[in-house]
């Protein structure tokens, strides 16, 4: 049997698409080149999910896999080779709907997360990624075998890397990707290359202390050395380390000057030209600067930089004093690196410096040990956001442990802030009711902190336990130097209204307009069965009216009307809100009587509402508007308004274009019938014009309208005397003649 055909029995079963491609390997390359490019592929795609590997044409899995064959067979170690290109099949031998992206290089830590967040950074999306690790051979920098699984032949293990991205044309954009990953990957090299060197420093750090030790008691140096210790038995991913020596700038301000030692840089803190002052540094004020002459020994907080290796977030930033033997600050030994996942999640009474912490707090706290309070008090430290804890002073600490103790399992929104001593950024720790958090109110809270602090940008973390209450940690970068003035409890009023559902205001507003007790069982009863469309378009406020409304509805035929204008109603706009239980209105009842009334009718929005014993509501809502565009008095139409619809529903009015008289001539219900009645009687004394006629002659003339009705009554009312009939009579017969002749 020969090599090849080994190779495609190593296939999986027959239609696995790896299988199919081994066979497409071995029926087109020369037997020659056929067993590598098969034990190439076989491990190429070893790792792959099966779904990705489905989906696409035998096609694209050759070329890729080919391609990248290819790319790899020559390549003599050191720097990585990258190719970023958009396959053609005239000049690749393959094509891709994507940008491709492959890389060839020693394996090492960080590569594929680190492409990764490049390429996120770069605002492209990627769409699959296919990374081996092989041992290979080669010969002069010429491959010359695939060890099989990795055998004990004798190779070196490499990382192949393909990536497909969102496509890009451009040349520009092409050239901006590649150079963006060739100095992250010049940043992964180097952190690996001087991770050695860089746990070595921090064992200098240590013999330096004691040769040198700061001006502080013993106990707190101790503590401050174990917490090196610690950093140095992996819980810090050490990415770049440097000295720096504070010096007096006699030639410029003579102030004082951090400066990089020469050739003390490692990792990605490499040397990359001549020695400079710390730019940071120097942008500091003055009273930050001195800062850097007090006895401290550790200066634990953030970078300003984001890491480019591993994880995205922004670098950890230890400082380490340099003494000399008078116990004078001469400089500083810097560490940036990341935490990592155990010291997230070991216990504090592990970690130097921050059992520490814990301690004094829960010792200025006084409770009794073993009290409820001293248990309740620990919990929130063992919580508490581990960056912040490493970095918090502990009077800050103690004072927002025992604010969170205060606020218990209350559900309320609480906002604390602490600032970066170095004025960078300020970290504002959110407690907000968890069935209130959704992504909508983070976003909205986070740009109004960031508007608040003059931010230049923000990011956060979340955190929803046990407890009812999500806790949200956002840090706001702000530019060096800026210190605007907050009042923290309008920002954090600002927030808890950002915070509060519709369900929490509807339950305020019931309260306030029914009492406690009524508030309770109407919330009980209907809060739950209002949709999110009628929530987005209504205030709570709005909403107690309807509910009320609903409330009062009496049997299945029983029908509720409310006729208002909103506040930001065009001239001539109203609305009109018919409340029935079990069925809609049909539109096609509703919708001529309106029209009949004298109003157009732009819009109909139904709402149900759906109550918690499962009774089914209806809250059918009209925009109208009246012709002309006169402002309403609504107070005085109301009445008259509602009245006639509900008349006309029932069927004791007649639904016709009398009915506009009721907005335009101020009558009610029954006036109208008494001049419906007259109109009928003329058309049976065959009088020529037409019903219809005679609404339309009415309504352009509602003064008209108005005074007949006024003097039927001045006619037929028997409480009037007859001198007093006979004078309205004659005034109003006057006042007719007048406008007819007009």
């Amino acid at each position: 049997m020969s090599k090849t055909s080994t190779q495609l029995q190593r296939g999986v079963e027959e239609g696995d698409p790896v299988g199919r491609l081994l066979e497409e390997i071995a029926a087109k390359l020369p037997s020659e080149q056929a067993a590598e490019a098969a034990e190439f592929a076989r491990q190429y795609y070893a790792l792959t999910a099966p779904e990705d590997l489905a989906e696409r044409p035998l096609a694209d899995l050759y070329g890729a896999v080919l391609s990248h064959w290819h790319f790899a067979r020559t390549y003599a170690g050191g720097e990585p080779k990258l190719r970023v290109y958009n396959p053609r099949l005239e000049e690749h031998g393959w094509t891709s709907t994507h940008t491709v992206i492959e890389l060839v290089s020693e394996d090492m830590p960080f590569l594929v997360d680190s492409i990764t967040m490049e390429i996120n950074r770069q605002g492209l999306t990627v769409h699959l990624v296919i990374h081996p690790v092989m041992k290979l051979r080669r010969e002069g920098g010429v491959l010359a075998g695939v060890v099989p699984d990795r055998g004990g032949e004798m190779g070196r293990f490499e990382s192949l890397i393909h990536v497909e991205v969102d496509r890009r044309t451009e040349r520009e954009q092409l050239d901006a990707l590649r150079d963006g990953l060739l100095r992250v990957l010049a940043d992964v090299r180097a952190s690996v290359e001087d991770w050695d060197d860089m746990r070595a420093r921090i064992g200098d750090i240590l013999a330096e202390t004691e040769r040198n030790p700061p001006p502080c008691p013993a106990a707190e140096l101790n503590e401050q050395r174990a917490f090196l210790q610690w950093l140095a038995e992996g819980h810090l991913v050490l990415l770049g380390a440097r000295d720096y020596e504070l010096v007096r700038d006699d030639e410029g301000s003579g102030g004082d000057v951090l400066r990089a030692v020469p050739g003390s840089g490692l990792g990605i803190l490499r040397e990359r030209g001549e020695a400079a002052p710390s730019l940071a540094f120097a942008q500091m004020p003055p009273e930050l600067r001195a800062y850097a002459r007090q006895p401290n020994l550790l200066t634990l907080t953030k970078a300003n930089t984001r890491s480019t290796v591993h994880r995205p977030g922004y670098l950890d930033y230890v400082g380490v004093k340099r003494f000399d033997d008078k116990g004078e600050v001469v400089g500083e030994r810097r560490l940036l690196g990341l935490y990592t996942s155990s010291a997230y999640s070991t216990r504090l009474e592990a970690i130097p410096l921050l059992r520490r912490k814990v301690a004094a707090v829960l010792e200025r706290a006084g409770f009794l040990p073993g009290s409820h309070a001293a248990k309740a008090l620990a919990t929130i430290l063992e919580q508490y956001p581990r960056d912040e804890l490493i970095q918090i002073p502990v009077d800050e600490l103690h004072a927002t442990a025992m604010g969170v103790l205060r606020l218990g399992e209350r559900q309320r929104t609480r906002l604390f802030v602490r600032r970066d001593p170095f004025g960078r950024f300020y970290a504002c720790l959110l407690f907000v009711p968890r069935e209130n958090y959704n992504t909508d109110v983070r976003t909205r809270m986070q740009a109004a902190l960031t508007e608040a602090f003059g931010g230049v940008s923000s990011e956060f973390t979340v955190h929803l336990g046990d407890s009812p209450l999500a806790r949200i940690l956002i840090v706001v970068r702000t530019p060096p130097g800026t210190a605007p003035e907050i009042d923290l409890h309008e920002l954090e009023q600002r927030l808890v209204r950002i915070a509060r559902r519709w369900d929490d205001d509807l339950a305020q507003a019931l309260v306030e307009a029914f009492g406690e007790e009524r508030a309770n069982a109407l919330f009980a009863r209907y809060a739950q069965g209002f949709a999110a469309g009628y929530r987005e378009r209504h205030s709570a406020r709005m909403a107690v009216h309807d509910i009320a409304q609903l409330d009062a509805l009496d049997g299945a035929d029983a029908i509720g009307m409310s006729l208002y204008v909103p506040l930001e109603a065009p001239p001539g706009g109203l609305r009109f809100k018919l409340f029935r239980a079990g069925a809609l209105v049909p539109l096609s009842h509703s919708l001529p009587m309106l029209e009949h009334m004298g109003v157009s009718v732009l819009e109909e929005r139904p709402y149900e509402v759906r109550r918690a014993d499962g009774q089914q509501m209806w809250i059918d809502d009209f925009g109208m508007s009246v012709a002309g565009g006169g402002e309403i008095d609504i107070e005085d139409l109301r009445p008259r308004f509602q009245e006639t619809f509900l008349r006309t529903w029932r069927g004791d009015n007649d639904n016709d274009d009398f009915n506009r008289l009721v907005l335009v001539a101020g009558l009610d219900w029954r006036s109208v019938g008494v001049l419906r009645a007259y109109a009928r009687y003329m058309r049976q004394a065959v009088f020529s014009f037409s019903q219809g006629y005679i609404e339309q002659a009415l309504a352009t003339h509602p003064a008209i309208a108005a005074a007949l009705v006024a003097l039927f009554h001045a006619r037929f009312d028997p409480a009037l005397a007859v001198e007093e009939r006979e004078t309205r009579q004659a005034a109003l017969a006057a006042q007719i003649g007048a406008a007819l002749e007009q």
